[in-house]
């Protein structure tokens, strides 16, 4: 299937994709904080990091900006999981940061005081896709500087393998022309039926239900039939959390998450003890010919010893469910953060942390350390074919940027109200995988529970 850019508005959720915390100040001797780079006089570069394990890399690109501008530029990276703390304190501080990463609807609801309007900043005008922006009203709060996707990875040695089979039963030829859930379905039981002489123990990798190891399903998984929802409800995430939903794909969800515990190397009862490393492992050895995972997998597929994916053979189909109108949809696309502009800080400050961030991202220097250092597939227009990573899997999410399909957005996920709603959805999903609990009482449950979360969030 030949894929085209839709050159298209997305109309997403209310005010456009969402996603927000802000600004915060600081002091070098604050816990936990690595600081690099003094500040300057008068306006000055203050960015607050939350990603600590690229602090050197931010060192390094620190340094250089003063070298070819004479301009000092203060990174300070807090300490793994104190950074929405870290930021509240330090938006109060006399010297605030001038950038910062907000994460989301929830975010944004609660730091919008301190994000400046970037409507007319090249960080915003330079996006690929100002679809994925956060908005609200006629201005730009937020924009993505790391994109990553996630869907049915598939193998296309073994697929081809299937469809060369004399007696197949589906009516295509080739896995890119899988387009809707009926036609995934077909296909997957099929080749279970098929699986011995295809050499796999199952079609999907194990669906990890272990404590903890159940992201992909009550989180990720969960995205799409709410993304839909909401959409259908024209319900304005900018305010936050919803108070209640209906789940309204719910059955959705269940037919696609069936489609998995079905057609698996592992039998749905034990499932329990699967993690998402075993799930990886699987499919890197060729036990299985789908998995669901995103563009941070590459490294765990290819780290596999004895891995027989190739990277020609790895491509990638979207999460579908039957859900009326998916056919237009590609994969889930988003930015688990943006950066934003501290609105609080002087014009001038301002101005020079927008001259930092257009370097950044279109400079010689800060394109090569954006791609190869900091490893981001950056969503701007500067960036020319061959100047973001070439893995498999980020080559087939640039792919599916450019397809003839619209982008499934993240922005349900950054709703959910809390890790106790994700942790208790994938314990009743675990349940009924092991036949403990039926799906209608799985629907009713997180939907009361979301009610009470979110009210408790409140």
């Amino acid at each position: 299937m030949t894929r085209l850019r839709r050159s298209v508005g997305i109309v997403l959720l209310g005010a456009g994709l969402v996603v927000g915390a802000t600004g915060c100040g600081s002091s070098n001797n604050t816990p936990g904080l690595v600081a690099t780079s003094p500040t300057g006089e008068g306006g000055y570069v203050y960015f607050l990091n939350n990603a600590p394990e690229l602090a050197n890399q931010y060192t390094a690109i620190a340094a250089e900006y003063n070298k070819e501008t004479g301009e000092d530029i203060q990174i300070v990276t807090p300490a793994a999981g104190t950074y929405d703390d870290t930021l509240t304190s330090e938006l109060a501080s006399s010297k605030p940061p001038t950038i910062f990463q907000i994460d989301g609807p929830l975010g944004y609801a609660q730091r919008k005081d301190n994000c400046a309007d970037l409507t007319e900043s090249d960080v915003y005008i330079n996006q690929t896709d100002q679809n994925l922006v956060v908005s609200s009203g006629n201005g730009i709060y937020g924009v993505p500087y790391n994109l990553t996707g996630y869907g049915i990875y598939y193998n296309d040695a073994i697929m081809q393998k299937y469809f060369a089979l004399p007696d197949k039963n589906v009516p295509i030829t080739s896995a890119d022309q899988i387009t809707s859930f009926d036609l995934l379905q077909q296909v997957v039981q099929d080749m279970t039926a098929h699986k011995s002489q295809l050499g796999i123990q199952g079609v999907f990798s194990s669906t990890s239900l272990a404590p903890g190891e159940d992201s992909r399903w009550q989180t990720y998984m969960a995205n799409v039939p709410l993304f839909y929802e909401f959409q259908q409800n024209k319900v304005d995430l900018m305010k936050g959390t919803p108070d209640t939903i209906d789940f309204t794909y719910g059955d959705n969800m269940k037919a696609l998450f069936d489609l998995y515990l079905n057609n698996s190397t592992t039998a749905p009862a034990d499932l329990g003890s699967k993690t998402e490393q075993d799930s990886i492992n699987e499919f890197a050895l060729g036990q299985s010919a789908m998995v669901q995972s995103g563009d941070w997998s590459w490294l765990q597929i290819s780290g596999v010893q004895g891995n027989t994916v190739q990277t020609s053979d790895l491509h990638m189909l979207p999460l579908y469910m039957g859900i009326p109108g998916e056919d237009t949809y590609g994969i889930p696309i988003g930015s688990e953060d943006f950066l934003s502009v501290n609105a609080k800080a002087d014009p001038t400050s301002q101005q020079a942390s927008l001259d930092f961030l257009s370097w950044l991202f279109s400079s010689d220097y800060g394109k090569s350390a954006v791609s190869d250092d900091l490893g981001f597939i950056a969503p701007f227009g500067s960036f020319a074919v061959g100047e973001s990573p070439t893995d498999p899997v980020s080559t087939e999410l640039m792919n599916w940027m450019k397809a003839d399909t619209y982008i499934v957005p993240w922005t349900a996920m950054k709703v959910i109200p809390n890790q106790t709603w994700k942790t208790d959805f994938g314990a009743d999903l675990k349940a009924y995988a092991q036949g403990t609990e039926d799906w209608p009482s799985v629907e009713a449950s997180m939907i009361q529970d979301w009610a009470t979360q979110a009210a408790a969030a409140k």
